[in-house]
C-alpha cells in the first residue's frame, strides 16, 4: 500500500521496460504515482506498465528518445491519460564500448545521441508540459559515475554522462522560477544482468574500490529517484547525487 509519497502524482520515465528504469518504475507506483513507460520496444514497454497495474495505474508507449516528436508525444500521453505531469525521469542509454581507436564514429554519435540529446529532449519537452501546466515539477537525470571520472573504452558514455550533468546544471538555472526542480543522479556498479556476467576476478577488483565492499542493488537507485520526486526534496535542484557506495570519493 502507498505511503503517498507520490499519491495523485503522474510520472514518465524513459527506458523503463527493464533494469533501473523498470526498478525506479515500480517504487513510483509502490508510492501512488500513475506512470508512462517509454522504451523503445514498445511491447517491452506495455508489458511492464501491464506487471504495474491496470490502465489507470500505468500505460506503455514506444519512445525513440533521440526523436523530438517522439519525445513530446510521450510526455504528451501522460496528460491525455492522467490529466498532469509531475515528474520526468529521463532514464534511457546504451552502451558502445570500444578504445578511441577502435570506436566508430557511428557509436560515439549513437550514445551521444541516446543519452545527451534524449536527456535534453526529454527535459525540454517536461518542463514545457510542467510551465503549460502551471504545477511544480521534478525532472530527474540519470548519469552516471563514468560521468565523473572517466572510464577507459567509455569515452562516448562517459563524455554523454558528463554532458548530462551539465545539462542538468543549467536547467535548473532556466526553469526553477516555475517551480520545475531539475536534479541529476550517479549510480555506480549495480546488480544488474551485465554486472552478473563479469569474472570473479574482475568484480573483486571493483569491490576493492568501494568502501561499502558491495555492488549496489537498483532499488538502492530508485529509492533516491523517489527522495527527488517527491516533496522530500522539495528545496534540491540542480544537484548530482552519487550511489556508488562510496567509489571514486
Amino acid at each position: 500500500m502507498s505511503d503517498g509519497l507520490l499519491e495523485g502524482r503522474v510520472a514518465v520515465v524513459t527506458g523503463a521496460a527493464q533494469g533501473l528504469g523498470y526498478a525506479i518504475a515500480e517504487l513510483f507506483a509502490a508510492h501512488g504515482a500513475r506512470l508512462v513507460i517509454g522504451d523503445i520496444d514498445g511491447a517491452a514497454a506495455s508489458a511492464a506498465a501491464a506487471r504495474l497495474g491496470a490502465a489507470e495505474r500505468a500505460i506503455g508507449i514506444a519512445c525513440d528518445v533521440t526523436d523530438d516528436e517522439q519525445v513530446e508525444a510521450l510526455v504528451r500521453a501522460a496528460v491525455d491519460a492522467y490529466g498532469r505531469l509531475d515528474v520526468m525521469v529521463n532514464n534511457a542509454g546504451i552502451t558502445r564500448d570500444a578504445t578511441m581507436r577502435k570506436m566508430p564514429l557511428t557509436d560515439f554519435e549513437l550514445v551521444l545521441d541516446v543519452h545527451l540529446k534524449g536527456t535534453w529532449l526529454g527535459t525540454r519537452a517536461a518542463a514545457g508540459v510542467m510551465r503549460e501546466l502551471g504545477a511544480p515539477g521534478s525532472i530527474i537525470n540519470m548519469s552516471s559515475i563514468s560521468g565523473k571520472v572517466g572510464n577507459a573504452g567509455q569515452t562516448n558514455y562517459s563524455a554523454a554522462k558528463a554532458g548530462i550533468v551539465g545539462l542538468t546544471k543549467a536547467a535548473a538555472k532556466e526553469v526553477g522560477f516555475a517551480g520545475i526542480r531539475v536534479n541529476a543522479l550517479q549510480p555506480g556498479i549495480i546488480e544488474t544482468a551485465m554486472t552478473a556476467k563479469l569474472s570473479p576476478e574482475i568484480r573483486q577488483s571493483r569491490l576493492s574500490d568501494i568502501p561499502l565492499g558491495r555492488f549496489g542493488e537498483p532499488e538502492e537507485v530508485a529509492k533516491v529517484a523517489l527522495f527527488l520526486a517527491s516533496d522530500l526534496s522539495s528545496y534540491v535542484t540542480g544537484v548530482t547525487i552519487e550511489i556508488a557506495g562510496g567509489r571514486h570519493i
